[in-house]
């Protein structure tokens, strides 16, 4: 196993990174703060931020490929895409709920997500990408609380 270490065998962000994680958090708690790798801690902060929101854009994605499918494909439409929307709908709210913050950027998540989404639901429903509108057709009111479901589900 080849990890690289400095000269006096503290891990390196690029060697090994699981060892340089558990070494910056050991300083840290330590109060050794001079001795921290900052540049790269900052970055790896921005990145974990930047997961938060690739999560509610991920979840965004399968929900409005859905939902998509659930207006363009009538007579396929099945007990798993409602699941699914139910199930996405909860990751979104929850993923919201944990990251506040990510509230302000809702209407930039549903544009790049929608883009992908309508990809996706052309490609599952073999219909022409055309079909799809290009803008997203759906509010956040609309993403959230509209009533899709069986005939015969009883919510």
């Amino acid at each position: 196993m080849a990890t690289r270490s400095n000269q006096y065998d503290v891990p390196t962000y690029d060697g090994d990174f699981a060892a340089w994680a558990f070494h910056q958090a050991m300083l840290l708690r330590s109060g050794q703060l001079h001795l921290l790798d900052r540049a790269w801690i900052a970055e790896e902060l921005e990145d974990l931020g930047h997961e938060q929101f690739d999560k509610l854009e991920s979840a965004l994605r399968v929900l409005l490929m859905h939902m998509l499918k659930w207006d363009f494909q009538l007579e396929r439409r099945g007990r798993s895409w409602t699941t699914s929307i139910r199930t996405q709908r909860k990751h979104v709210l929850k993923q919201l709920k944990r990251n506040p913050s990510l509230a302000a950027r809702v209407d930039e998540a549903i544009t790049e997500a929608y883009d992908d989404a309508r990809d996706l639901a052309s490609g599952e429903t073999n219909l022409p990408l055309s079909v799809f509108p290009a803008e997203c057709p759906y509010d956040w009111e609309a993403i959230i609380n509209r009533r899709i479901a069986m005939p015969d589900d009883i919510e």
